[in-house]
């Protein structure tokens, strides 16, 4: 396999290359697109944003092994990073961040690593982007290893920085997927499983940040939800781990509980309140028929799957009694 050298200023090699993506193609019918009214212009913007959901779901064999790779790697203890530059590394940032309340996450399960770090979050460093060396730093620097997964993000399948990445995460023994918005990316042949959701010419030429991008939300949407539900992070489509920090997640708490067991409001309110609000103990406690004490030692044996509790909860109840 070939590792880029490609330096910080420093042009990819194959930068001639670029006009020839997919996304870099211009629409001639859009040639009058600054001379149309405000309401022909926002109407060309939703019809492209309405070509996404098809393109990205041409890719779901590859999403859910993504999936599949990613669960496997957790399950031993691993962790999913990922990285991209500009826009991917910014969708990115928001999807590992929002994971932490919506599923109870450790923050540390899921990282993103973003070319010219933090402050490239609110403030454009695109120069970051041709540095193959610092993707490479940024991964070893998170101590990568054999039970991770690092997922690179970009739309063209060629930003020096991801591809720097990647190589990197395989050289450590970890699992690589590849997110990207060119069919035979260069990244697709440096993972172990590529995703390649097949956008087209942008409205704004080459201005990846629209179509493209709207495609990698809706996959890693895909990917963390998908791999947070097969961990047992959900209780049917109920995120019973959710974290509450404010009055609207503990109403919703409460109306998951009683959604989840049919209990009465009263009833309720005593197990989360016991629960210390945490949605996944109170199911436990209700539908178990045991204390919150009882329904957290019955989580942590289960791994924090509610129907893994439940049903130590219920064949403990079938147990025969050994008294007299």
């Amino acid at each position: 396999m070939t590792t880029s050298s490609t330096t910080a200023g420093d042009p990819p090699a194959d930068a001639g290359a670029l006009g020839r993506l997919a996304t870099e193609r211009t629409r001639p019918d859009l040639a009058d697109l600054d001379t149309r009214s405000t309401r022909d212009v926002v109407a060309v913007l939703a019809a492209a944003d309405a070509e996404v959901p098809a393109a990205v779901a041409a890719a779901g064999d590859a999403v859910a092994a993504a999936v599949d790779l990613v669960v496997e790697r957790m399950e031993r203890g691993g962790r999913m990073v990922y990285v991209g530059a500009g826009t991917p590394g910014r969708l990115a940032v928001v999807d590992a961040s929002e994971l932490v309340p919506t599923f109870g996450t450790d923050p540390e399960l899921v990282v993103a690593v973003m070319a010219g770090g933090p402050e490239a979050m609110s403030g454009a460093r695109e120069g970051a982007e041709d540095d193959a060396g610092a993707g490479a730093a940024d991964v070893r620097a998170q101590g990568v290893g054999p039970d991770d997964v690092v997922v690179g993000i970009t739309a063209s399948g060629r930003t020096p920085y991801v591809l720097g990445a990647v190589d990197a995460a395989r050289a450590a023994g970890a699992g690589t997927v590849g997110v990207s918005s060119n069919p035979g990316a260069a990244l697709s042949a440096r993972v172990d499983v590529a995703v390649e959701v097949d956008t087209g010419p942008e409205v704004v030429a080459g201005s990846t940040r629209l179509k493209a991008g709207t495609a990698q939300k809706l996959v890693l949407n895909q990917l963390s939800t998908a791999v947070m539900v097969r961990r047992g992070r959900t209780f049917g489509n109920l995120m019973v781990d959710v974290r509450v920090t404010n009055a609207k997640l503990a109403e919703r708490v409460r109306r998951m509980v009683a959604e989840a067991t049919g209990a009465d409001s009263d009833a309720v309110a005593r197990a989360v309140a016991d629960a210390d609000g945490h949605a996944g103990t109170a199911v436990v406690a209700l539908l178990g028929g045991v204390d919150a004490a009882r329904a957290r030692e019955l989580l942590a044996a289960a791994g924090g799957r509610v129907r893994g509790a439940l049903e130590a909860a219920r064949a403990g109840a079938e147990e025969p009694s050994q008294d007299g």
